[in-house]
């Protein structure tokens, strides 16, 4: 019996060693500007980075975002909170578009990502209300191929909303993502093929698209070697 507690205690000390946990301070030194423009500042009593995709970028679901300097996250956990808001002038067809990126390769040509759209959450319409969540694998997958071929399959619902912190938390193994919303313990999305495969490692993004101020912080991270 003592040598079964033992043996136990000894695989569950591995299997958490296996994990790293980080705290990540929001210092501009360790940011990169990737197409946004990026400030570091106080918001709401919160240290917090400011993005707002550059206008220049006409393309939706692109390297948009301010990069994380000396990351190589593979598998994991990505936590952090987020709050959008629309820009003075956003066209109609803005959304509050806010995310997470992720295994972001060196020069920023593909990526895998996950955000929502704030302004759907609590729409009238149901459709746009299927439409709060979505996944998307640059350069090759926006969501507009995604939702043409595999119409529900990238995308779900959440309650969220405009001008409010939202956390947002990103699984990773393998192939496979979730996403969990304000500490709920079922996941509101699941990707269970990511589309750059189960092997890719990269640096991690605060995400934002077109007529999005977005404001990202508390940020954590456990990566699993």
């Amino acid at each position: 019996m003592k040598n079964l507690v033992l043996t136990l205690f000894i695989a569950c000390f591995a299997c958490s060693s296996t994990l790293y946990a980080q705290i990540v301070k929001l210092d501009k030194s360790k940011l990169e500007a990737v197409n946004v423009s990026m400030l570091v500042e106080k918001f709401m009593g919160k240290e917090v980075v400011k993005v707002i995709k550059d206008t220049a970028v006409n393309q939706p679901d692109a390297s948009t975002f301010a990069k994380l300097k000396g990351i190589a996250f593979k598998n994991g956990t990505i936590e952090v909170k987020v709050l959008s808001r629309l820009l003075p002038n956003a066209a109609q067809w803005a959304r509050g578009f806010i995310g997470i990126a992720f295994r972001i390769n060196d020069n920023g040509s593909q990526f895998e990502s996950i955000y929502i759209r704030p302004t759907n959450g609590r729409a009238d319409d149901q459709v746009r209300r299927n439409h709060s969540i979505q996944y998307f694998s640059y350069p090759d997958y926006p969501f507009s191929r995604l939702r043409k071929e595999a119409p529900e399959q990238y995308e779900s619902y959440a309650d969220m909303g405009l001008n409010e912190w939202i956390t947002l938390k990103i699984v990773v193994l393998g192939s496979q993502a979730k996403l969990f919303i304000n500490n709920s313990k079922q996941p509101s999305l699941i990707v269970n093929d990511l589309k750059l495969g189960s092997n890719t490692a990269g640096a991690i993004g605060f995400w934002a698209d077109g007529g999005t101020e977005g404001y990202f912080a508390d940020v954590k991270i456990y990566e699993s070697k």
